[in-house]
């Protein structure tokens, strides 16, 4: 479980978060939406340590990341792992060898152990006939389940994800999505992801924060988001012909 309690960030004379409290619990997929700079990227930043907040807490398990120095940060960090928007993969290096990357970095296992590791990986994301390929010879959607699997091998309690589904096609999209929410019940992680997709947030959103303007504006699932009064989300979400024809459906 991660909680960010009264958290603010600045820089320099801009106010970019305001006291925003949140909980995302084991096992769940938690997505943080807004519109782009709305301060949801600068939350995740927070989060993971990437930005240092002004003032306010971030808790791993009752662990306080604000106050760790950076040993103890950096044994934090491996218990992390991270999909990055472009996926972010080395082109030098096979399917197989991204895979092994984080475990030959960190890992203290033999090297028989880690390549059983990155294989169990490969095929939980369903690419163990890819492993010898390289990134530039498989499509985007593989490319970001190659990111999912090198995430999980360390066997992360945390996973971050920044705009997974992007430049995906929405079949695609809800591969990833589903696999996502997968592995986050599978393996009991506390998963947040950073989404601009509401084909993500009705699909797999159990806990969806609402950020706008630096401010935490809406919490709640998939279900509820249909029926809120909150007039800036529903400015936000019903943007969408689609959606909203969906939810005057529901009325």
């Amino acid at each position: 479980m991660i909680e960010v309690k009264s958290l603010y960030k600045s820089f320099e004379d801009k106010q970019v978060l305001c006291d925003i409290n949140a909980t995302f619990n084991n096992g769940t997929t938690n997505l943080i939406i807004g519109q782009s700079g709305s301060g949801k990227t600068v939350l995740m930043k927070c989060i993971v340590g990437l930005f240092e907040p002004t003032r306010g807490n971030i808790f791993y398990d009752n662990r306080d990341f604000v106050g760790m120095n950076k040993i103890e940060r950096i044994k934090l960090r491996r218990e992390m792992g991270m999909i990055f928007q472009n996926a972010a993969l080395f082109d030098s290096m096979s399917v197989l060898e991204n895979v092994m990357f984080p475990l030959d970095m960190f890992s203290n296992d033999t090297y028989t152990d880690r390549l059983k590791r990155a294989r169990f990986c490969l095929d939980r994301v369903n690419l163990s006939d890819a492993e010898k390929k390289f990134p530039g010879e498989i499509s985007g959607g593989m490319q970001k389940r190659v990111a999912i699997a090198r995430a999980i091998a360390l066997n992360p309690k945390y996973l971050f994800c920044d705009e997974p589904n992007s430049g995906l096609d929405p079949k695609t999209s809800l591969v990833i999505d589903e696999l996502i929410h997968d592995i986050t019940k599978d393996f009991n992680i506390t998963t947040i992801i950073n989404t601009h997709d509401m084909n993500s947030v009705m699909g797999i959103g159990e806990n969806i924060i609402y950020i706008c303007e630096g401010w935490k504006e809406w919490q709640g699932n998939k279900d509820q988001i249909m029926t809120a009064t909150n007039e800036k989300l529903n400015s936000f979400i019903f943007a969408s012909d689609l959606f909203r024809k969906v939810k005057e459906a529901n009325k």
